[in-house]
């Protein structure tokens, strides 16, 4: 089975994303209703591992040198790393509650995550164009 591409990844970000959001919002109490949360976590964390590498692939499949790419792909998996750190964080507790996920979706790592992947997803589209 062939890694995720960028797109595949930042679609299933986007969609952990979406689900903490409505999770913190729900109120769960530590202990409860943890098993979904959890999952959506790993998937999170699992579209983070190799990001940078889907990146720069997709840029090479737009023919543009990885090389223009390279200092923003650093920075991308820097932001990576220091969000699945934050979301290994989350997963290593026994129950998983709103509190932690609204301070986990606060997080400033997470949000330059975010602010990254749509930031190369816009320029890898145009690139070429």
């Amino acid at each position: 089975m062939s890694a995720p591409d960028l797109a595949q990844r930042i679609a299933d970000i986007e969609e952990a994303y979406e689900f903490m959001l409505g999770y913190a919002a729900q109120g769960h109490q530590r202990g409860r209703e943890g098993d979904q949360i959890r999952d959506f976590l790993k998937r999170l964390d699992a579209a983070l591992d190799g990001i940078g590498a889907a990146a720069t692939s997709a840029a090479q499949a737009k023919v543009v040198d990885a090389a223009i790419l390279r200092s923003f792909v650093a920075t991308l998996e820097e932001d990576a790393g220091k969000a699945r750190a934050g979301l290994q964080l989350a997963l290593m507790q026994r129950a998983i509650g709103s509190q932690l996920v609204d301070n986990l979706n606060a997080s400033m790592h997470l949000r330059a995550l975010l602010t990254d992947l749509f930031l190369i997803d816009e320029a890898i589209a145009s690139m070429g164009t």
